[in-house]
Protein backbone atom coordinates (compact mmCIF):
# COMPACT_ATOMS: atom_id res chain seq x y z
CA UNK A 1 0.00 0.00 0.00
CA UNK A 2 2.82 2.25 0.52
CA UNK A 3 4.21 1.72 -2.18
CA UNK A 4 0.93 2.18 -4.23
CA UNK A 5 1.34 5.72 -2.31
CA UNK A 6 4.22 7.11 -3.44
CA UNK A 7 3.42 6.12 -7.00
CA UNK A 8 -0.19 7.90 -6.90
CA UNK A 9 2.33 11.04 -5.41
CA UNK A 10 4.52 10.90 -7.92
CA UNK A 11 1.99 10.61 -10.84
CA UNK A 12 0.47 13.59 -9.45
CA UNK A 13 3.56 15.75 -10.24
CA UNK A 14 2.48 16.14 -14.55
CA UNK A 15 -0.97 16.12 -13.37
CA UNK A 16 -0.40 19.70 -11.19
CA UNK A 17 1.99 20.85 -13.74
CA UNK A 18 -0.34 20.30 -16.84
CA UNK A 19 -3.28 22.09 -14.55
CA UNK A 20 -0.75 24.50 -13.78
CA UNK A 21 -0.06 25.24 -17.66
CA UNK A 22 -3.43 25.48 -18.64
CA UNK A 23 -4.92 27.74 -16.16
CA UNK A 24 -1.46 30.13 -16.57
CA UNK A 25 -2.69 30.57 -19.97
CA UNK A 26 -6.03 31.30 -19.84
CA UNK A 27 -5.88 33.48 -16.99
CA UNK A 28 -3.28 35.64 -19.16
CA UNK A 29 -5.10 35.02 -22.44
CA UNK A 30 -7.89 37.44 -20.87
CA UNK A 31 -8.20 40.60 -22.27
CA UNK A 32 -6.06 43.40 -19.55
CA UNK A 33 -4.49 43.17 -16.34
CA UNK A 34 -4.39 44.43 -12.70
CA UNK A 35 -2.80 47.39 -14.05
CA UNK A 36 -5.78 48.91 -15.98
CA UNK A 37 -6.93 50.74 -13.45
CA UNK A 38 -3.54 52.62 -13.17
CA UNK A 39 -3.15 53.54 -16.79
CA UNK A 40 -6.70 55.01 -16.56
CA UNK A 41 -5.68 57.24 -13.59
CA UNK A 42 -4.28 60.59 -15.13
CA UNK A 43 -2.36 60.94 -11.84
CA UNK A 44 -0.10 57.96 -12.79
CA UNK A 45 2.44 58.78 -15.19
CA UNK A 46 3.65 56.31 -18.19
CA UNK A 47 7.24 55.97 -16.36
CA UNK A 48 5.60 54.87 -13.10
CA UNK A 49 3.64 52.39 -14.73
CA UNK A 50 6.44 50.96 -16.58
CA UNK A 51 8.00 50.62 -13.25
CA UNK A 52 5.38 48.46 -11.95
CA UNK A 53 4.82 46.01 -14.78
CA UNK A 54 8.92 45.33 -14.60
CA UNK A 55 7.57 45.10 -10.93
CA UNK A 56 5.70 42.96 -11.09
CA UNK A 57 6.99 40.99 -13.91
CA UNK A 58 4.20 42.22 -16.57
CA UNK A 59 5.99 43.51 -18.73
CA UNK A 60 7.53 39.90 -20.07
CA UNK A 61 5.98 37.25 -22.30
CA UNK A 62 2.94 35.03 -20.91
CA UNK A 63 6.16 31.94 -21.18
CA UNK A 64 8.40 33.48 -19.33
CA UNK A 65 6.11 34.62 -16.75
CA UNK A 66 5.21 31.04 -16.25
CA UNK A 67 8.58 29.59 -15.78
CA UNK A 68 9.50 32.33 -13.32
CA UNK A 69 6.52 31.71 -11.47
CA UNK A 70 6.82 27.98 -11.35
CA UNK A 71 10.40 28.23 -10.84
CA UNK A 72 9.83 30.62 -7.39
CA UNK A 73 6.91 27.84 -6.40
CA UNK A 74 9.02 25.32 -6.45
CA UNK A 75 11.55 27.29 -3.72
CA UNK A 76 8.39 28.22 -1.56
CA UNK A 77 7.41 31.48 -3.14
CA UNK A 78 4.02 31.70 -4.38
CA UNK A 79 4.54 35.30 -5.54
CA UNK A 80 2.89 38.53 -4.17
CA UNK A 81 -0.42 39.84 -4.36
CA UNK A 82 -1.25 42.77 -6.66
CA UNK A 83 -4.34 43.73 -4.64
CA UNK A 84 -3.17 43.23 -0.85
CA UNK A 85 0.58 44.09 -1.39
CA UNK A 86 1.85 41.21 0.80
CA UNK A 87 2.99 37.35 -0.03
CA UNK A 88 0.13 35.23 -1.55
CA UNK A 89 1.18 32.16 0.78
CA UNK A 90 0.44 34.64 3.84
CA UNK A 91 -2.85 35.70 2.63
CA UNK A 92 -3.68 32.15 1.86
CA UNK A 93 -2.58 30.39 5.00
CA UNK A 94 -5.01 33.47 6.33
CA UNK A 95 -7.91 32.41 4.66
CA UNK A 96 -6.84 28.75 4.86
CA UNK A 97 -7.79 28.25 8.38
CA UNK A 98 -11.35 29.51 8.00
CA UNK A 99 -12.02 27.38 4.56
CA UNK A 100 -10.60 24.39 6.28
CA UNK A 101 -12.86 25.06 9.69
CA UNK A 102 -16.15 25.15 7.36
CA UNK A 103 -15.07 22.29 4.86
CA UNK A 104 -14.52 19.52 7.83
CA UNK A 105 -17.57 20.17 9.35
CA UNK A 106 -19.27 20.26 6.34
CA UNK A 107 -17.81 16.74 5.71
CA UNK A 108 -18.54 15.68 9.33
CA UNK A 109 -22.34 16.93 8.77
CA UNK A 110 -23.11 15.65 5.45
CA UNK A 111 -21.18 11.89 5.61
CA UNK A 112 -22.43 11.78 9.17
CA UNK A 113 -26.25 12.36 8.75
CA UNK A 114 -26.45 11.31 5.20
CA UNK A 115 -24.87 7.93 5.66
CA UNK A 116 -27.15 6.61 8.27
CA UNK A 117 -30.37 8.35 6.85
CA UNK A 118 -29.68 6.36 3.69
CA UNK A 119 -29.42 3.11 5.88
CA UNK A 120 -32.44 4.07 7.51
CA UNK A 121 -34.71 4.55 4.90
CA UNK A 122 -33.57 1.65 2.74
CA UNK A 123 -34.49 -0.85 5.60
CA UNK A 124 -38.00 0.93 6.30
CA UNK A 125 -38.59 1.12 2.30
CA UNK A 126 -42.30 2.66 1.82
CA UNK A 127 -42.91 3.45 5.20
CA UNK A 128 -44.11 6.64 6.50
CA UNK A 129 -40.59 7.84 7.51
CA UNK A 130 -38.77 6.81 4.18
CA UNK A 131 -41.53 9.20 2.79
CA UNK A 132 -40.63 12.27 5.04
CA UNK A 133 -37.09 12.06 4.73
CA UNK A 134 -37.56 11.59 0.67
CA UNK A 135 -39.84 14.92 0.85
CA UNK A 136 -37.31 16.71 2.61
CA UNK A 137 -34.40 15.14 0.40
CA UNK A 138 -36.07 16.80 -2.80
CA UNK A 139 -36.53 20.23 -0.46
CA UNK A 140 -32.70 19.90 -0.10
CA UNK A 141 -32.02 19.56 -3.74
CA UNK A 142 -34.34 22.05 -5.26
CA UNK A 143 -33.55 25.11 -3.02
CA UNK A 144 -30.31 26.91 -3.88
CA UNK A 145 -27.56 27.40 -1.32
CA UNK A 146 -27.61 31.41 -1.73
CA UNK A 147 -31.69 30.92 -1.13
CA UNK A 148 -31.25 28.64 1.99
CA UNK A 149 -28.86 31.11 3.16
CA UNK A 150 -30.91 34.23 2.88
CA UNK A 151 -33.76 32.03 5.02
CA UNK A 152 -31.12 31.34 7.80
CA UNK A 153 -29.78 34.60 7.98
CA UNK A 154 -34.11 35.50 8.42
CA UNK A 155 -34.63 33.02 10.62
CA UNK A 156 -31.32 33.79 12.69
CA UNK A 157 -32.12 38.08 12.75
CA UNK A 158 -35.97 37.17 13.91
CA UNK A 159 -34.80 34.56 16.48
CA UNK A 160 -31.33 35.78 17.65
CA UNK A 161 -30.35 31.53 17.80
CA UNK A 162 -27.30 31.87 15.37
CA UNK A 163 -25.04 35.16 14.37
CA UNK A 164 -25.82 36.91 11.06
CA UNK A 165 -22.01 36.64 9.46
CA UNK A 166 -18.51 36.64 10.27
CA UNK A 167 -16.25 34.08 12.30
CA UNK A 168 -16.05 35.38 15.72
CA UNK A 169 -17.68 37.31 17.73
CA UNK A 170 -17.02 41.08 19.04
CA UNK A 171 -15.82 39.57 22.46
CA UNK A 172 -13.91 36.36 21.62
CA UNK A 173 -10.60 38.21 23.11
CA UNK A 174 -12.31 37.84 26.42
CA UNK A 175 -13.40 33.97 26.19
CA UNK A 176 -11.79 31.18 27.60
CA UNK A 177 -10.80 28.59 25.33
CA UNK A 178 -12.99 26.53 25.43
CA UNK A 179 -15.73 29.58 25.25
CA UNK A 180 -13.63 30.39 21.75
CA UNK A 181 -13.78 26.78 20.29
CA UNK A 182 -17.52 27.34 21.46
CA UNK A 183 -17.81 30.87 19.56
CA UNK A 184 -16.19 29.10 16.71
CA UNK A 185 -19.05 25.90 16.32
CA UNK A 186 -21.86 28.62 16.65
CA UNK A 187 -20.46 30.92 13.94
CA UNK A 188 -20.08 27.92 11.40
CA UNK A 189 -23.34 25.96 12.35
CA UNK A 190 -25.00 28.49 9.65
CA UNK A 191 -22.59 28.01 6.64
CA UNK A 192 -22.10 24.60 7.69
CA UNK A 193 -25.77 23.83 7.12
CA UNK A 194 -26.48 25.51 3.97
CA UNK A 195 -23.41 24.13 2.24
CA UNK A 196 -23.87 20.56 3.20
CA UNK A 197 -27.91 20.47 2.91
CA UNK A 198 -28.01 19.54 -1.06
CA UNK A 199 -25.04 17.27 -0.40
CA UNK A 200 -26.71 15.45 2.51
CA UNK A 201 -29.87 14.99 0.86
CA UNK A 202 -28.15 13.93 -2.49
CA UNK A 203 -25.47 11.50 -0.67
CA UNK A 204 -28.83 10.17 1.30
CA UNK A 205 -31.04 9.16 -1.49
CA UNK A 206 -27.60 7.63 -3.32
CA UNK A 207 -27.69 5.51 -0.31
CA UNK A 208 -30.37 4.09 -0.22
CA UNK A 209 -30.54 3.57 -3.91
CA UNK A 210 -27.30 1.56 -3.48
CA UNK A 211 -28.53 -0.20 -0.24
CA UNK A 212 -31.67 -1.11 -1.93
CA UNK A 213 -30.11 -2.54 -5.04
CA UNK A 214 -27.65 -5.12 -2.56
CA UNK A 215 -30.38 -6.28 -0.33
CA UNK A 216 -31.75 -7.78 -3.84
CA UNK A 217 -28.59 -9.71 -4.53
CA UNK A 218 -28.03 -13.42 -4.80
CA UNK A 219 -25.59 -13.40 -2.15
CA UNK A 220 -28.25 -11.55 0.61
CA UNK A 221 -30.67 -13.81 -0.22
CA UNK A 222 -28.45 -17.30 -0.11
CA UNK A 223 -27.14 -15.38 3.51
CA UNK A 224 -30.55 -15.10 4.68
CA UNK A 225 -31.07 -18.77 3.58
CA UNK A 226 -28.21 -20.00 5.87
CA UNK A 227 -29.61 -18.73 8.36
CA UNK A 228 -26.85 -15.84 8.93
CA UNK A 229 -28.43 -13.05 11.73
CA UNK A 230 -30.21 -10.15 9.61
CA UNK A 231 -27.84 -7.45 11.30
CA UNK A 232 -24.88 -9.42 9.93
CA UNK A 233 -26.54 -9.42 6.46
CA UNK A 234 -27.36 -6.24 6.36
CA UNK A 235 -24.04 -4.09 8.16
CA UNK A 236 -21.53 -7.21 7.12
CA UNK A 237 -22.56 -7.68 3.73
CA UNK A 238 -24.89 -5.58 1.94
CA UNK A 239 -23.99 -2.16 3.39
CA UNK A 240 -20.09 -2.69 2.74
CA UNK A 241 -21.02 -3.65 -0.65
CA UNK A 242 -23.46 -0.34 -1.04
CA UNK A 243 -21.01 2.34 0.19
CA UNK A 244 -18.30 1.56 -2.46
CA UNK A 245 -19.63 4.04 -4.86
CA UNK A 246 -20.84 6.79 -2.59
CA UNK A 247 -16.92 6.46 -1.07
CA UNK A 248 -15.34 7.15 -4.62
CA UNK A 249 -17.64 10.41 -4.28
CA UNK A 250 -15.41 11.83 -1.13
CA UNK A 251 -12.36 12.81 -3.77
CA UNK A 252 -14.92 14.92 -5.61
CA UNK A 253 -16.79 16.77 -2.33
CA UNK A 254 -13.49 17.90 -0.50
CA UNK A 255 -11.85 19.60 -3.68
CA UNK A 256 -15.34 21.01 -4.67
CA UNK A 257 -16.51 22.19 -1.34
CA UNK A 258 -13.40 25.42 -1.77
CA UNK A 259 -15.29 26.31 -5.11
CA UNK A 260 -18.61 25.75 -3.63
CA UNK A 261 -18.38 27.53 -1.13
CA UNK A 262 -18.49 30.95 -2.51
CA UNK A 263 -21.73 32.10 -2.59
CA UNK A 264 -22.59 30.84 1.19
CA UNK A 265 -19.19 32.37 2.28
CA UNK A 266 -20.44 35.98 0.45
CA UNK A 267 -24.12 35.50 2.06
CA UNK A 268 -22.75 34.86 5.26
CA UNK A 269 -18.87 36.97 5.18
CA UNK A 270 -17.18 34.21 5.94
CA UNK A 271 -13.54 34.96 5.61
CA UNK A 272 -12.65 31.99 3.55
CA UNK A 273 -10.78 31.16 0.09
CA UNK A 274 -14.30 30.90 -1.75
CA UNK A 275 -14.14 34.83 -1.28
CA UNK A 276 -10.69 34.96 -2.14
CA UNK A 277 -10.59 33.10 -5.28
CA UNK A 278 -13.69 36.03 -6.47
CA UNK A 279 -11.86 39.26 -5.33
CA UNK A 280 -8.98 37.56 -6.70
CA UNK A 281 -10.36 37.11 -10.36
CA UNK A 282 -12.35 40.31 -10.11
CA UNK A 283 -9.16 42.20 -9.47
CA UNK A 284 -7.26 40.01 -12.06
CA UNK A 285 -4.57 39.11 -9.34
CA UNK A 286 -2.57 36.33 -11.51
CA UNK A 287 -0.46 35.01 -8.79
CA UNK A 288 -3.18 34.44 -6.26
CA UNK A 289 -5.54 32.98 -8.49
CA UNK A 290 -2.83 30.66 -9.46
CA UNK A 291 -2.30 30.00 -5.76
CA UNK A 292 -6.06 29.06 -5.23
CA UNK A 293 -5.90 27.04 -8.41
CA UNK A 294 -3.56 24.77 -7.38
CA UNK A 295 -4.63 24.29 -4.17
CA UNK A 296 -8.10 23.24 -5.55
CA UNK A 297 -5.95 20.67 -7.79
CA UNK A 298 -4.17 19.60 -4.89
CA UNK A 299 -7.23 18.83 -2.57
CA UNK A 300 -8.86 16.65 -5.84
CA UNK A 301 -5.54 14.83 -5.71
CA UNK A 302 -5.44 14.22 -2.27
CA UNK A 303 -9.02 14.18 -2.36
CA UNK A 304 -9.11 10.93 -4.45
CA UNK A 305 -6.32 9.33 -2.95
CA UNK A 306 -8.10 9.04 0.64
CA UNK A 307 -11.36 7.99 -1.53
CA UNK A 308 -9.21 5.03 -3.04
CA UNK A 309 -7.54 4.10 0.24
CA UNK A 310 -11.10 4.40 2.27
CA UNK A 311 -12.24 1.77 -0.65
CA UNK A 312 -9.80 -0.33 0.21
CA UNK A 313 -10.20 -0.37 3.97
CA UNK A 314 -14.39 -0.98 3.50
CA UNK A 315 -13.53 -3.43 0.96
CA UNK A 316 -10.99 -6.20 1.49
CA UNK A 317 -11.06 -7.61 -1.90
CA UNK A 318 -9.93 -4.82 -2.92
CA UNK A 319 -6.01 -4.83 -3.78
CA UNK A 320 -3.47 -2.35 -5.74
CA UNK A 321 -1.26 -3.61 -8.03
CA UNK A 322 1.51 -1.57 -9.60
CA UNK A 323 1.72 -1.94 -13.09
Amino acid sequence: MLKYIVRRLILAIPVLLGVSILAFMIISAAPGDFLDAYRLNPSISRDQIKVLENQFGLDQNVFVQYFKWLGNVLTGNFGYSFSYRIPVFELVFRRLGATLLLSITTLIFTWGIGIPLGIYSALHQYSLSDQAFAFLAFIGISIPNFFFALLWLFMSAKTGWFPIGGLISQNFNELSIIGKIGDYLWHVVGPMVTLGTAGLAGLMRQMRGQLLDQLRQDYVLFARAKGMPEKNVIYKHAVRNAINPIVTMFGYALSGLLGGAVLTETVFGWPGMGRLVIEALNAQDLFLVMATLLLSAVLLVVGNLLADLLLAWVDPRIRYRLS
